[in-house]
């Protein structure tokens, strides 16, 4: 603590990154990096860029990139806002779109950076209980007018759990409340969810918000997007010129752009990580795991013969390290990220090794 921090500084409980450890033979499953690496055509771009205009400003309203988006999800440039990956989005929704009187509203096991905004900007928020299977119940989130709402926001794939909301019920939940804002949180969708962006035409509330680190392999780029009504994009933007007007480089858009518009890869390399989340979560039954059904790129699973922390330890001391979370409904849980098939064996192989140890 130091006495030049605020009041509100000393009053935050920041939010913990997965580790980016350095060690050799290093089995990577902890913080839901692509197996695979980005599109060619990607470098390619961001090759092109690597000249003289770097000493320029680049397009402080991304107007390309925009436009790459909004023509895969059949919208208008108006309708797309992006920044620094959906994290600094999500802060920009925060601040712009859910900061209200009445409480914010997600589950109890959700991203664990949520609560953290709230802090940050001062938002009160009330947690909503998962079910018994770690499930969204949607009757939940459809308002009795007891408990006000100012506004709702969950992932879907839930993270950690992996957990999805089918499209119609999430279209129950924006159409329950046509005065908030109502955000989903797709960071996971393109591996086996349905995007709630078709819903955006016909709900004036309803903001979905995506990330190119998980499903475009552009994590280390930063780049995200929000994608709703023109009205809700424009308080982002009002936001972002307040903070910081030229927010994705020119090496960023480029190579986002041309991640949106290689088709062909993202579902080449997408659909290999969702056959080997199959093959993975069998082999994990097999071994006696309880794996919770995910559409993400992770697996959320536990053993009854070991307590997660130190499976996570075994696993560690093999080079293989996962995330293993602290809350108290989930603690003997592990969410573990879908490498590359050898990746998976040596998991599994490790796994093996540690039961038969027990």
């Amino acid at each position: 603590m130091s006495r030049y921090w605020s009041s509100l500084v000393e009053k935050l409980d920041p939010y913990v990154p997965g580790e980016q450890p350095r060690l050799q033979n290093l089995v990577k499953l902890n913080t839901n990096e692509h197996p695979y690496g980005p599109s060619p055509k990607v470098i390619a771009a961001i090759t092109a860029q690597a000249n003289d205009s770097l000493r320029l400003y680049p397009d402080p309203t991304a107007q390309v990139l925009r436009q790459a988006i909004a023509t895969r999800f059949e919208l208008t440039p108006e309708q797309v806002f992006v920044g620094n990956g959906s994290d600094e989005v999500l802060a920009h929704v925060f601040q712009a779109l859910l900061k209200h009187m009445a409480p914010l509203v997600f589950p109890d096991i959700t991203y664990s950076f949520y609560p953290v905004y709230c802090g940050l900007y001062q938002i009160d928020y009330r947690a909503i209980p998962l079910d018994a299977t770690f499930a969204i119940r949607t009757e939940d989130y459809l308002g009795d007018g007891a408990a006000p709402v100012g506004g709702i926001i969950f992932p879907n794939p839930n993270a950690p759990t992996g957990c999805v909301l089918p499209l119609a019920d999430i279209e129950r939940i924006v159409a329950a409340n046509p005065d908030v804002v109502v955000v989903i949180d797709e960071a996971y969708v393109d591996f086996g969810a349905q995007t709630a962006a078709s819903l955006i035409g016909r709900y004036t509330n309803l903001l979905v918000v995506q990330t190119l680190s998980k499903s475009r392999s552009l994590a280390g780029l930063r780049v995200g997007f929000a994608l709703g009504h023109p009205e809700l994009i424009q308080g982002l933007d009002r936001v972002k010129n307040s903070f910081n007007s030229y927010p994705l480089d020119r090496l960023a858009q480029a190579g986002a752009t041309a991640a949106i518009e290689d088709e062909a890869y993202f579902d080449q390399t997408r659909h290999a990580v969702i056959r080997s989340r199959e093959t993975l979560t069998a082999a994990l039954v097999q071994l006696g795991f309880e794996v919770l059904p995910s559409q993400a790129n992770f697996v959320f699973t536990r053993h009854p013969a070991i307590a997660g922390e130190a499976l996570a330890a075994a696993l560690r001391a093999r080079s293989i390290i996962v995330r293993h979370f602290q809350h108290a409904r989930i603690s003997d849980y592990l969410r573990i990220t879908v490498g590359t098939d050898p990746q998976c064996q040596l998991l599994l192989a490790a796994c093996r090794e540690i039961l038969g140890q027990i």
